[in-house]
């Protein structure tokens, strides 16, 4: 059985895991005020794995809703730095302030994801990696924002492990493909069994 694949997000780094895996999908920007569900959900003492789960079941239903015979896959990572969330940093200085906080520390990156059919959730799955940051200088730090603006505005945490984020880094325990924002090996292994890429 051959079905369309949608990938509910925006992000050219899932995309990529996807399309170097060899799944054949589309992908469609899921318009959700995350920040706003986000932060009613830390109001409400939400874990920050269960806030990761409802941003992904939000994301793949809302596409769902328009693509009703698609396999809709919707993605959301958080990082919880001691039961605290991070987001994405909104400028320079709020990245600065991040790495100040994570350094010669330890935190969480959770990636969830969840697979809609039909307008009925199928499928989810959180996958976790503990990362501890070295602790690094300030000079370096600034200098590394200062170098990685671009890129690291659009990455929670203010790093990316794919790039100069991995100098960041003393210890890294799970999936590198959860660090990317996807829990690939698993959702792979789903779509596998479903029949819906080949054996």
């Amino acid at each position: 059985m051959s079905v369309q694949i949608i990938l509910a997000s925006g992000s050219e780094i899932r995309s990529q895991m996807l399309r170097n895996a060899a799944v054949s999908h589309d992908t469609q920007t899921a318009r959700v005020d995350e920040e706003t569900i986000k932060e009613s959900m830390i109001a409400e003492g939400a874990p920050p794995r269960d806030i990761a789960d409802a941003l992904a079941e939000l994301k793949a239903a809302k596409v769902s809703d328009k693509n009703y015979s698609a396999l809709v896959i919707g993605c959301d990572q958080v990082l919880d730095h001691g039961g605290k969330l991070l987001s994405k940093p909104a400028t320079p200085e709020a990245a600065l302030a991040q790495l100040i906080a994570l350094r010669g520390d330890k935190h969480t990156l959770l990636s969830a994801a969840v697979i809609y059919h039909e307008g009925k959730p199928l499928w989810r799955h959180i996958g976790q990696v503990r990362l501890r940051m070295r602790d690094a200088s300030d000079a370096y730090l600034q200098d590394y924002v200062e170098r990685n603006w671009d890129s690291i505005r659009h990455a929670v945490g203010s790093y990316k492990l794919e790039e100069e984020g991995v100098r960041l880094f003393s210890r890294i325990d799970g999936d590198y493909f959860n660090v990317l924002g996807m829990p690939l090996l698993e959702i792979l292994n789903y779509l596998t069994l479903r029949g819906d890429i080949a054996q």
